[in-house]
């Protein structure tokens, strides 16, 4: 999707992507200020009560989760040096990628040993490494 992109459009549309960030709310449930149990954990829930404020889009609650505050097609999914985010496991699945294109992410699921294997291989091939 991004491959396609000059890089002087890709990096306009990643300073744009960053500012739309910047402007988007905090999404949090409702009445998260209300009740304890929420305030501990108050991750996004849509708001579904046929009388609920925030479903309702009512004034003085906080906004709700909505398609325009989206970033732009083209660069969503990047990572912020607009470099593609590729999850690697082992050090033969770095022969599939290009540096240019793709973003090294060590799997959680490796061990430290083939963690140091893996970081070591990527940056011999000129690989930028995300959690290394």
């Amino acid at each position: 999707m991004s491959g396609n992109l000059d890089p002087r459009e890709k990096e306009r549309l990643l300073r744009l992507r960053a500012l739309l960030k910047s402007r988007k709310p905090e999404f949090l449930r409702t009445l998260w200020w209300k009740f304890p149990k929420f305030k501990n954990d108050p991750k996004w829930r849509k708001p579904k009560g046929l009388d609920n404020k925030m479903r309702l889009r009512l004034k003085g609650y906080p906004p709700i989760v909505e398609v325009g505050y989206r970033g732009p097609a083209a660069v969503r999914g990047l990572h912020p040096t607009g470099l593609e985010p590729v999850v690697v496991s082992t050090v033969s699945d770095l022969d599939k990628l290009d540096p240019s294109r793709h973003l090294v992410v060590i799997a959680s699921s490796v061990g430290l040993r083939k963690r140091l294997e893996i970081a070591r291989a990527a940056r011999e091939k000129g690989f930028r490494v995300a959690n290394a």
